[in-house]
């Protein structure tokens, strides 16, 4: 398993964290760190992706309702939410990171940690939203 692909798993546990326990994103990331280790390499993307998606939550939650019809946000699975609000944040702002890359990450995470519907719920969230940087990105 790639380095990357452990710090979105770590990541994913931090911001799960984050939305069942209410804390802010520092105190996550110490309380995980704290009892967990890994390489530096992991904790550094890890804290980049949980920091980034923390700091532009609240736009990063109305980018997720204005892709998911008929889905609050408040009615999704805190670990789809958590998936979707991390690759949002790679989507719109790690330039570094191809797109087709998050999404078929996001898709995988689903898949692991998340209920037997979850791949696909977030590949159509995701989808909608990639869909619609391209037609900005053309125009």
């Amino acid at each position: 398993m790639g380095h990357r692909r452990k710090a979105r798993e770590v990541a994913l546990q931090v911001l799960y964290q984050m939305d069942i326990l209410k804390i802010d994103a520092k105190e996550a990331i110490e309380l995980f760190w704290d009892n967990f280790d890994a390489p530096e390499n992991i904790k550094d993307f890890s804290v980049h992706l949980v920091e980034g998606t923390w700091n532009r939550i609240e736009e990063i939650d109305d980018v997720i309702r204005s892709c998911s019809e008929n889905w609050s946000l408040e009615r999704m699975a805190k670990v789809d939410k958590s998936i979707l609000r991390m690759s949002v944040y790679e989507l719109l702002h790690c330039d570094d990171i191809p797109p087709k890359v998050t999404l078929n990450e996001a898709i995988d995470l689903g898949k692991e940690y998340g209920s037997e519907n979850s791949g696909s719920f977030i590949n159509g969230i995701l989808d909608a939203l990639y869909a619609e940087i391209r037609n900005e990105d053309e125009n």
